[in-house]
Formats: structure tokens, C-alpha cells, sequence
């Protein structure tokens, strides 16, 4: 994932005792437990018009992970930079001056991680065409991303439409700097709670992020000229090397397995002794609800893998167009008859 923005921020403090609990550590992530599904999502849903739409996608995300691995944290980065704007439609994907790609926060899923949807939406145009949305593939390559970087698998239903239009690049997603009272209700519109929240930015123990999104806690936190105080003394020291003032500089999310990009099974032990990097993510572990599911993702992996795919299934249900809205775009770039 790469850094930046409140891709990496995600959700609300409300009444979350009770609705963690309920869908908290759980052997497997099944279908029955994503019921009901928002319409038009069904589970199988290209069952007879292309049956091997799966194979396909992970046939190809393999293919290029294998040559770059860090290509598919940033396929989960656009996952979220999709569904987040204006709803699951791929209009992330559509060329243009102003599109949403084309935002500042953006820059670093432009080139590669865009030329493999394109691979993908060729192969399946070869072998069903018409037939699989943008907007699908889209949720299906992160799926196989988390897989490759580490992950548990877990069920993708499908059957959305592309929207016909983008959002202008001026319309962005938040910065990492911003407060968790902010980000809970932005999270809450898109059908998202606290566990969800939580669980997804534990995706930052992948990728990098750029100094500029850290230094306020370096060096001016709130405006006060000092360093986050809740940021431990070492790490302060060992990031302010990494990013001196004014840095262009890149660091890793998780300086403990960032490298290998792979989810790394101690980003909520940092978070819970102020180690963490970005500033949202150490903020989980300030209020009673988050430090409850940090502490219980630190003690089980597994259990925190598992409730990662079940959040990302969650978030592809963002804003879903109806069955008859949008289309099924031939190019993923450009809307049909363009």
C-alpha cells in the first residue's frame, strides 16, 4: 500500500463492543457471513457467462507480482482509492486530464499496477467478452494481492457496473495527518465500522510512504514545532535520518518488514508501543474500542489475516451502482463508444 492519504486511515468509535465481537476471529471467512449482499453483487455471478474470470485474474497478478513484488500492495491501494471517492464503479481507472488517477496522492499507482488491469481486462475481453466489469477485476486483483502478499484468500461477490464518468483529480482523499473523529464518519458513510477500520490499516505493514506525510509529526506536530509526543523517542530519532526537514524521501510503513512487502505480523505491536509510522495508525491505540482489536490482532496473525479479507469484501461494497446504471466497459481506460 503505499502510504499517503487516509487509504490508510479507516473507521468509526461507536457502538462497536458488540458488532467486533460478533464478527471478530472467526475460523474462515465463508459467504454465509457476508450476507445478505448489497445488490447487484451476487456470489458466482459470471458462473455461465465466464466461469474462469477468477483463474484469469490470478493467472495474471501471479505473473506480475512474481516480477515486482511491489506491485500488489498497490493494486489493494486502488481498491481503496475506487470504491473510496465515488463508489465501486472503476471510474479510478478511466483516463483524462482530470480524472481521479491523475490526483496528487495517486502518482505512485500510475504506469505498472494500471498497465496489468489493462492485461487482465484483455484477456478476459479475449475469452468473455463483454461479459466482466472493471469495477470487478479491480476487486478480484486485490483479493489476489492480499493472497500474494500473505494473506488469507476470501470470497469476492460480484456483478457491479462501470461507471461513464470521473471525478475530478481535485477531489482527493484525506491526508494521514488527519484526526480519528474525522475519519470514523467518512468511513461510516462507505458502510464501514470500527473493526473495519482497524483491521484495514493494518495493511500498512506494506509499501512505503512519502516524508512529506510524516513530517508533521517529525519535526512541527499540530504546529507547536516539537515531534508527535506520542511517537517513541528512537523512532523519532530513526525516522528524522531517514527524513531530514523538507525530505523527498520515501520510508517503509512497517520498518520491520517493509522490504519484503508482505504483511508483517508486527505492525500492532508497534501501534500499541508507539512505534507506529503514519500518524492515523498510531492513533488506533488512543481510544478504548481500536486498542482493544490491536490488542487482539498482536496476539493472533491469524485472526488478524482473516478479518483483513472480510474488511476488503466490505469495502468493495462502497457506493455499488444499480443493475441498471453504468455499463461494462470494453477499455477500462475509456467509457464505451470513446
Amino acid at each position: 500500500m503505499r502510504a499517503s492519504m487516509w487509504w490508510q486511515l479507516l473507521l468509526p468509535a461507536l457502538a462497536l463492543v458488540s458488532s467486533w465481537s460478533a464478527r471478530c476471529f472467526e475460523a474462515a471467512v465463508t459467504t454465509d457471513e457476508l450476507e445478505p449482499l448489497p445488490p447487484p453483487l451476487q456470489w458466482d455471478f459470471y458462473n455461465k457467462t465466464c466461469p474462469d474470470v477468477e483463474k484469469y485474474v490470478k493467472e495474471q497478478i501471479e505473473l506480475y507480482a512474481k516480477q515486482d513484488k511491489t506491485l500488489a500492495p498497490k493494486f489493494i491501494r486502488i481498491l481503496y482509492a475506487d470504491c473510496f471517492i465515488k463508489g465501486c464503479d472503476a471510474s479510478f481507472l478511466l483516463d483524462g486530464p482530470d480524472s481521479e488517477k491523475t490526483a496528487a496522492a495517486n502518482s505512485a499507482l500510475l504506469g505498472a499496477p494500471l498497465d496489468v488491469i489493462d492485461k487482465i481486462k484483455e484477456v478476459l475481453e479475449q475469452n468473455c467478452p463483454g461479459v466482466v466489469s472493471c469495477a470487478d477485476i479491480i476487486n478480484l486483483a486485490a483479493r489476489d494481492a492480499v493472497v500474494w502478499t500473505g494473506g488469507t484468500s476470501y470470497p469476492v461477490p460480484t456483478g457491479r457496473r462501470d461507471g461513464n464518468s470521473s471525478t475530478a483529480a481535485s477531489v482527493d482523499l484525506p491526508l494521514s495527518a488527519v484526526p480519528w473523529s474525522s475519519v470514523v464518519p467518512y468511513f461510516q458513510a462507505r458502510g464501514l465500522d470500527v473493526l473495519d477500520l482497524t483491521t484495514l490499516l493494518g495493511g500498512h505493514s506494506l509499501g512505503r510512504t512519502g516524508c512529506v506525510f510524516i513530517s508533521d509529526r517529525l519535526y512541527d506536530f499540530n504546529k507547536t514545532g516539537q515531534p508527535d509526543p506520542s511517537m517513541d523517542p528512537s523512532l523519532l530519532v530513526q525516522l528524522r535520518e531517514q527524513c531530514p526537514q523538507n525530505s523527498t524521501n520515501h520510508v517503509y510503513l512497517n520498518p520491520d518488514t517493509g522490504e519484503n512487502y508482505t504483511l508483517g505480523d508486527t505492525f500492532y505491536h508497534r501501534v500499541l508501543t508507539h512505534r507506529a509510522v503514519l500518524g492515523i495508525d498510531q492513533q488506533i491505540a488512543a481510544h478504548n474500542d481500536s486498542y482493544q482489536i490491536a490488542e487482539k490482532f498482536d496476539a493472533s496473525f491469524d485472526d488478524f489475516k482473516k478479518n483483513f479479507g472480510r474488511s476488503m469484501t466490505r469495502m468493495g461494497f462502497a457506493h455499488l451502482l444499480p443493475g441498471d446504471q453504468g455499463e461494462i466497459r470494453k477499455n477500462c481506460r475509456v467509457v464505451n463508444g470513446k
